[in-house]
């Protein structure tokens, strides 16, 4: 049977969720210090969820940039991706045991946005310039490349004081330009090749990092660089970083190191072309919840790829169910069927939701002989 746990509080469940059990150490107060404004005292937390999770310094320090990511990209799940796909890239160079996080502090808001702008827009803009060119001409000869650029800073504690050790910059790169050829007219798409994404994004990339070591404080910090291609505006799914590199001591970047990572919506005609097996599993998961439970309104996944392997599929299942029996009688069918159609290697998470906001979650990991099981408001 599957574990049920009945009103279980957020902290709880972030711990089950994240596998293992946290480390309770007493808070430690310590001073940072920084180079662009006075020392201040901080406190490291106690709580450590698991090895991939940064620790992070309170208060809570905002980057000066924040906001941005909405408006120059161009879906939610790439606003999320481009955030945690770095924070995968960050931990290779900065491990999580040894550095805290901090959301970035260096680049400002408007240094963003001006280096953001075409060449002819701003004296620093990094895209091409469109003086003189057509809207079709743009998309051919001057598309828009770089969308924006996401910031993340790592610490080091030494005694009593922490204090800057590394940075990653992420760029987040069109993989599709819109253009108009006349105002107010019908927008057409000019898709980038892959070619002309990544010498551009590599490019621009060595021309962050040299800007970035005249900031007082990035002198001589190794400085950790990925590229993202953006999905189109229209994907339900989010582009991932397809490469990066470091630039240590000062210097500029090191060798470019490509990243397999491909994220895989359920059920598709892609999905059973290039992952036939797990598609399979999860069309007759979908037929059994059908066939009990007609009243629904879809479920989808979502699979997480590296090097070609399943690393995590989401599934998300709307309802339509008002009566807290028949959510609680759909709950405990669905984790008799992840057991029944998904293997004990498969890392695999459910959320139930209705017009009232999330009804269940079911979680199964890998080797696990029965899910984890939560119905919310019970």
């Amino acid at each position: 049977m599957a574990k049920k746990v009945i009103g279980m509080s957020t902290l709880m469940l972030l711990l089950i969720v994240s596998g293992c059990a946290p480390a309770f150490e007493k808070e430690t107060e310590v001073i940072q210090d920084t180079e662009q404004e006075a020392k201040k005292t901080v406190v490291i937390p106690s709580l450590q969820l698991d090895e991939t999770y940064y620790q992070t310094l309170l208060p809570y320090a905002e980057s000066s940039s924040r906001g941005l990511v909405v408006s120059n990209l161009a879906t939610k799940y790439d606003m999320k991706e481009v955030e945690t796909g770095l924070l995968r890239i960050s931990q290779k160079e900065f491990p999580t045991d040894t550095y805290l996080f901090q959301e970035g502090q260096y680049l400002e808001k408007d240094t963003i946005s001006s280096w953001l702008a075409r060449s002819n827009q701003t004296k620093d803009g990094l895209n091409p310039s469109d003086e003189g060119l057509t809207g079709e001409e743009k998309a051919k000869n001057a598309p828009v490349y770089i969308t924006h650029i996401v910031e993340q800073n790592y610490l080091i504690k030494e005694g009593e004081k922490v204090s800057l050790a590394g940075v990653s910059v992420g760029i987040a790169l069109n993989s599709v330009y819109f253009y108009q050829k006349e105002a107010y007219g019908e927008t057409f798409e000019q898709v980038l090749t892959q070619k002309q994404i990544e010498e551009n994004g590599k490019r621009i990339a060595q021309e962050v990092v040299t800007r970035m070591r005249l900031i007082e404080g990035l002198e001589n910090v190794p400085i950790a660089v990925g590229l993202f291609k953006q999905n189109s505006r229209n994907a339900v799914v989010p582009g991932t970083y397809f490469t990066s590199t470091v630039a240590v001591d000062g210097g500029d970047l090191g060798k470019w190191n490509s990243i397999d990572e491909e994220f895989m919506l359920f059920p598709t005609t892609e999905s059973k072309e290039k992952h036939r097996e797990i598609d399979t599993n999860f069309r007759n998961f979908k037929q059994d919840i059908e066939t009990y439970f007609s009243n629904y309104t879809g479920v989808i996944g979502t699979g997480y790829y590296k090097d070609q392997q399943l690393q995590k599929l989401n599934i998300s299942i709307p309802i339509q169910f008002y009566g807290t029996t028949e959510i609680i009688g759909f709950t405990q069918h669905l984790a008799g069927l992840l057991m029944d159609h998904f293997s004990e290697d498969v890392d695999v998470e459910v959320n139930v939701t209705s017009l009232n906001g999330a009804e269940a979650l079911l979680i199964k990991k890998p080797g696990d002989k029965e899910p984890f099981v939560h119905i919310y408001g019970q």
